[in-house]
């Protein structure tokens, strides 16, 4: 039977990561015949369309008709594969959109579609990741000298004050906060009309989890929060955060509190029944209210609440 955990877009990878192997030296693409590659255009991966499906695993061949890409990092193995991820220029993707063999698209939309076998989105997930962090750190902050990628791309060397550079990964935490039979959900004036989801914001340095959970639920709603438990992550590709999904209790709460919304970060946010959340799952409430698709741990969290996770 299919878990909740399984709809999470990113959530779940093929991808066997061994970092003793990335400095052995790493294997090279060229040096793979039978290599696995993860391709983008920009922002957007390139799939090789399967029947009514279809697959990020592309192969060397696929790379025939574009530019050289670059970088082109190591990303570890599938069942003993080699596979690789590398980039080509935005307009290179037209190169591949024009035929039917490929599809285009962003990783939000592949998600959301279920565009690809669940545990492609993880090894898209780490692609994406490490791809948009290259794209940004060609250059030492220790020192501004050229940096040069080292252990596979899991690293970017600066030759000249010898300082290792690592992928960075930025923890988010996402609360749905609950009083009773009710919880808290806001919505961004970003967000598509009538949907709401759990408050969420990025963890401080030298903060615990928990502690996150009550300053942002302070900050945006004012409302004091107690006990926190982890619930489930979701590496997030944009660029590369992780989500940390998570129930809180609200010290005091329901439809008496006078919620305090920070306005830069909120539109609107309120306390909804659990019969209103079933509704808004089920697209039935009477005012149109959604909540975000399954494969955001949004879902997952307020599915929970419903009772239907």
């Amino acid at each position: 039977m299919t878990s909740p955990l399984d709809r999470l877009g990113f959530a779940r990878s093929l991808l066997e990561r061994h970092s003793a192997e990335r400095t052995d030296p790493a294997p090279t693409l060229a040096g793979s015949p039978g290599a696995g590659l993860v391709l983008f255009a920009g922002e957007q991966a390139v799939l090789r369309r399967a029947g009514d499906s279809a697959t990020a695993l592309l192969t060397p061949p696929d790379l025939e008709r574009a530019p050289d890409p670059a970088p082109v990092l190591f990303l570890g193995r599938i069942e003993g594969r080699p596979v690789f991820g590398t980039a080509l220029p935005a307009d290179a993707g037209a190169l591949y959109a024009d035929d039917l063999a490929y599809r285009v698209v962003d990783l939000r939309t592949i998600a959301v579609e279920g565009a690809v076998a669940a545990p492609e989105t993880g090894l898209l997930a780490t692609a994406k990741s490490l791809l948009s962090w290259h794209g940004r750190h060609g250059f030492c902050a220790n020192c501004g000298s050229p940096t040069t990628i080292a252990c596979g791309g899991y690293r970017r060397d600066c030759a000249a004050c010898g300082t290792e550079h690592f992928p960075r990964t930025d923890p988010v935490v996402i609360m749905l906060v609950t009083r009773g039979e009710y919880c808290l959900l806001g919505r961004q004036a970003r967000f598509l009309p009538g949907v709401y989801s759990c408050l969420a914001g990025f963890l401080e340095p030298g903060e615990t989890i928990e502690d996150a959970v009550r300053r942002e639920t302070f900050e945006e709603a004012g409302l004091r929060v107690g006990a926190v438990r982890y619930r489930a992550s979701q590496p997030w590709p944009f660029p590369s955060s992780l989500m940390i999904g998570c129930e809180a209790e609200a010290l005091s709460g329901g439809l008496d509190v006078e919620l305090i919304l920070d306005r830069t970060e909120l539109e609107d946010a309120r306390w909804f029944s659990r019969a209103e959340v079933r509704q808004m799952l089920e697209r039935t409430h009477p005012d149109g209210l959604t909540t975000p698709p399954p494969m955001a741990i949004a879902n997952l969290l307020v599915r929970g609440f419903a009772g239907e996770a």
